[in-house]
């Protein structure tokens, strides 16, 4: 809820673009951002209350009261109040001129024309600490804008946009706020080099404005997010505020401070997707400025939504399935992504990274990439011969960063640089041809899709112009003396005389340390040779396997000596003089070819974008590459995609890489008739592995991998959630039970129809009465959606929901009971299968303690109070005749919807199907008429 403080300016008082100093008619802001104004005088206050009176209901705006009051204009000159960061935000408000600084306007002849204007963005300097504000020093920005005057009707929505950098490069965190509603969606999602989801999501949002970092959109140093919107949007206003208030810390803050309480949870998502808590920290101190406003503290209904062509994963549930990091130990690859990762590139391990994070929903692309693994796993050739010359590929979206970038001083390191990133260009540029060839004879429409994209010419007219520079056996070559002597040789000669003259003499120097170390090893009868690293240059190597040096010292001509094991470094100082030498000849090579190189790139810039399409090509193929290779390592099986989630003979596959053996296979079958699994068996038995094993089943299917069972069906989540984890937090001060509600909370606030939920042992941080009640509550809610739904229980009085909802099934895992002859007593098997019905383990818990080293007497008189306590409670609990007969019709109806839904039988195949079923209707019929019998009797 908004206060605005906003001061208008005076129409007698021409207003001076910040840009320019002009002065401009009062014509007010370009845009409408929905706050009443008062010309000419201090506006009204509208007060928007945060709190709920009991019992309403609708949106927030319409629960909440309002009233407006007058106020005295504040001072132009005034300083921000002291006080608390969030709790003293109005004065802060209050005391701050929105008139010293004029938003959006521009001059007529900057509106009629298409160049980017730029305009001032007051904000403050430094990063305001919470003990209260210190200076007020406007800080000045740039604001690039394609749009003419905006109508009072235009969108009202802004949006923060900001990009990782690094190795984070491609993970976008967005955030937005409609000015017109108290509501701010962030999100945070990997993106490839072509940014189309961050297009497809800005088009949805279709803003008013877009906030970026000020190094984003540095003239002539614009990153490619920024081209590409700039490029989409050209009738949005884009402004830029410095870096360092796209802080994640103060986003949490904020997040916390003005969250509704129904919508806390989002707290749970965000707390770890630190780009997203940047973006919205940036927006709404932006927002604060342009509205001289303030929202009050809980008063913002803040959620989190992922990417529209993915599944959502939160972070607790990608930690609890270890699809990354293995929750032991964080350094062993036994996650999802150690089992399917055997990419070549850094490019491909990115991708499949960002993938298993976030799950595919479209079938259609998904089948795209489950029929190129196919033709790979069938086609040996074009497996090995694709395999081969991609892992001859280099980093290319590291390297088109580098090489987009113009370093501020040219620094010997800078040209170094630029020389070998030219180099690998070439080297990558010359895979383009290999590529294609492996890929001529593919038949999946993906594959021809990619191969098709390598025809583009520009391939071909940026290498021609390198290699009218390069020589033509510059390569990118392993180990830094190979790599430093390319360098070195990599500009054709006769271009530059100076630097064939430079690179003569950097050879002859070579030489004569060559020769040098040679005539030393002839004075001294040594078996001296030449060595080279990076930080030391030349230097003298000698090892001693059949030689005894003279009273076991080198001679004294030789310093800086080190050992390692047989093997002696040393150097001499003719030799430190001639590295010297050879150093300056090299600043020399390296500047005359850094001349050139840069002369080069700027012909060749106009045409490099191409590249992105081949970083695209090379991440996609290796990726796909890698589910093929891990499909020859196991059986794993192609996936179907129905309204049926079902999987025979499934298993768990990081369990499976773990494992000596392979794991125990089960079948699961959930459709939307019987959408709710209630599964209990003994503590170990194996309920949590199974629920695991279900989830990574289903991401691997939707990333377009195959999948460890012997046949597999799924219908596509839009959503997983898991709540496994039974540790408490103690930097969010929460207990087990706490930690557990949280969890559960953020559930039941996001789950929907498409959503795949597993729940292991909930209530059980509490007592039993309160635990089960709870879970009860849990179930009923989840069972009034469609989602598919495991839960794993040791509450048996759980199990007896199946008798007022006939979509609920109870599967148990079975244990043996072996008798051990040595010690006399009775112990359990766990065979680790699943089987229908409730488990019919008594005291399962009791007899897992008696293994252990716990008293004899301890467990005796657990077992007799156990008892006593069981025929206190325990209730049977039956159906009815009408709930049986309710329940077959029921199954009946559901299995014929499934039936007319994925039936692929022919028809007399299909014949015999509704026969049979309708023979097990007729059979349950009879059941349902004798107990009904037996009860009238």
């Amino acid at each position: 809820m908004l206060r605005p403080e906003i001061s208008s300016t005076s129409p007698s008082a021409p207003a001076v673009s910040p840009s320019s100093g002009e002065t401009r008619s009062p014509q007010g802001p370009r845009y409408n951002f929905g706050l009443q104004e008062t010309p000419q005088s201090c506006p009204s206050v509208q007060v928007v209350s945060a709190s709920t009176p009991p019992g309403t209901s609708g949106a927030a705006g319409d629960r909440s009261s309002s009233s407006s009051s007058s106020r005295p204009c504040p001072a132009p000159n005034s300083r921000p109040a002291q006080g608390s960061y969030f709790g003293n935000k109005r004065a802060y408000a209050e005391n701050t001129v929105a008139s010293n600084f004029t938003f959006g306007a521009s001059s007529s002849s900057a509106r009629d024309t298409n160049y980017p204007q730029t305009l001032k963005t007051p904000l403050s300097t430094g990063n305001p600490q919470r003990s209260g504000y210190k200076s007020w020093t406007p800080q000045m920005g740039y604001s690039a804008s394609s749009s003419s005057a905006v109508s009072a009707h235009s969108p009202s929505v802004i949006v923060a946009v900001v990009e990782g950098r690094g190795l984070a490069r491609g993970e976008i965190g967005m955030a937005s706020i409609d000015l017109k509603n108290p509501q701010i969606i962030l999100s945070q999602f990997a993106d490839n080099t072509t940014y189309a989801k961050v297009i497809t999501k800005l088009k949805i949002l279709s803003p008013l404005e877009i906030i970026m970092s000020n190094t984003a959109c540095a003239v002539g140093n614009s990153t490619k997010l920024f081209t590409l919107i700039t490029e989409n949007f050209k009738n949005v206003n884009f402004t830029t505020i410095q870096r360092k208030y796209f802080n994640e810390t103060k986003g949490l803050e904020y997040i916390e401070q003005l969250c509704i309480a129904e919508f806390s949870t989002v707290l749970m998502e965000v707390q770890s997707k630190y780009y997203c808590l940047a973006a919205v920290a940036a927006l709404l101190k932006y927002v604060e400025f342009i509205q001289n406003s303030v929202y009050a503290p809980k008063s913002l209904k803040i959620c989190f939504q992922g990417s529209e062509q993915t599944a959502m994963i939160d972070s607790s549930s990608a930690q609890n399935l270890e699809l990354l990091i293995n929750n032991q130990d964080c350094r062993n690859n036994h996650t999802l992504f150690g089992v399917l990762n055997y990419t070549k590139t850094p490019g491909g391990s990115r991708r499949l990274r960002s993938n298993i994070l976030e799950p595919l929903v479209d079938i259609e692309t998904i089948n795209m990439r489950l029929d190129c693994v196919q033709e790979l796993l069938q086609d040996e050739e074009l497996f090995f011969g694709l395999q081969s010359v991609i892992s001859r590929f280099l980093d290319t979206e590291q390297l088109l960063s580098v090489l987009v970038q113009i370093p501020k001083q040219d620094t010997v390191n800078a040209a170094e640089s630029k020389i070998t990133n030219l180099i690998y260009l070439k080297h990558t540029l010359e895979l383009v041809d290999p590529l294609k060839i492996a890929m001529k004879n593919c038949n999946t429409p993906l594959l021809r899709a990619y191969c098709g994209s390598l025809e583009d010419k520009r391939f071909g007219i940026i290498l021609e112009k390198i290699k009218t520079v390069i020589n033509d056996d510059a390569r990118y070559m392993k180990g830094c003396l190979n790599m430093r002597t390319q360098k070195c040789y990599a500009v054709r000669s006769n271009i530059n005389e100076f630097l064939d003259i430079a690179r003569r003499t950097y050879t002859e120097i070579v030489d004569d340390i060559a020769g040098m170390i040679s005539q030393l090893g002839e004075k001294y009868s040594l078996p001296l040779r030449t060595s080279f690293s990076s930080a030391r240059g030349f230097f003298i190597q000698m090892t001693t396997d059949c030689i005894a040096l003279p009273s076991d010292q080198l001679p004294s001509e030789f310093i800086k000596i080190s050992k390692v094991k047989n093997s002696y470094s040393f150097t001499s100082a003719d030799l430190i003089k001639m590295n010297e030498r050879c150093q300056e000849s090299l600043r020399e090579i390296y500047h005359m070819t850094y001349m050139i190189v840069c002369k080069l790139l700027s012909e060749i810039y106009e045409h490099i974008h191409c590249l992105y399409k081949l970083s695209d090509t090379v991440s996609m193929l290796d990726m796909l590459l890698s589910f093929a290779h891990a499909c020859t390592l196991s059986d794993y099986v192609r996936p179907e995609f129905t309204d049926t989630l079902a999987i025979k003979q499934g298993w768990h596959p990081i369990l499976e890489k773990i494992s000596a053996e392979k794991p125990i296979a089960n079948n699961t079958y959930i459709t939307e008739g019987s959408n709710f699994l209630i599964i209990t068996g003994p503590n170990m038995s194996g309920k949590s592995t199974y629920l695991k094993q279900i989830a990574l089943s289903q991401i691997m299917a939707q990333i377009g991998s195959y999948v460890p069972a012997e046949y597999s069906s799924f219908r596509i989540a839009k959503q997983i959630f898991t709540r496994i984890s039974t540790d408490d937090d103690i930097e969010t001060n929460s207990s087990t039970f706490m930690k557990e509600m949280k969890e559960i909370a953020y559930i039941l606030h996001n789950a929907n129809d498409k959503s795949l939920i597993l729940i292991d042992e909930l209530g059980r941080g509490t007592n039993t009465e309160e635990g089960i009640g709870i879970c009860y509550a849990v179930c009923e809610y989840l069972l009034s959606l469609k989602a598919f739904t495991l839960f794993a229980t040791h509450f048996l009085e759980l199990c007896h929901i199946d008798a007022l909802y006939p979509n609920v099934e109870n599967m148990h895992f079975e244990v043996q009971h072996v008798k051990n002859t040595s010690r006399n007593k009775e112990a359990i098997l766990y065979t680790y299968k699943l089987s229908k019905g409730l488990t019919e383990e008594k005291n399962y818990g009791l007899k897992a303690a008696e293994v252990s080293s716990l008293p004899p007497s301890i467990v005796l008189d657990a077992k007799e109070i156990t008892t006593q306590i069981t025929r206190q409670i325990l209730q049977n609990q039956r159906s009815t005749p009408e709930m049986e007969r309710q329940r077959a019709v029921y199954h009946l109806a559901t299995r014929l919807v499934q039936t007319a839904r994925n039936s692929q039988l022919d028809p007399d195949s299909l014949r015999i199907y509704l026969s049979n079923l309708k023979k097990k209707y007729k059979e349950d019929f009879p059941r349902t008429e004798q107990v009904s019998g037996k009860t009238e009797e």
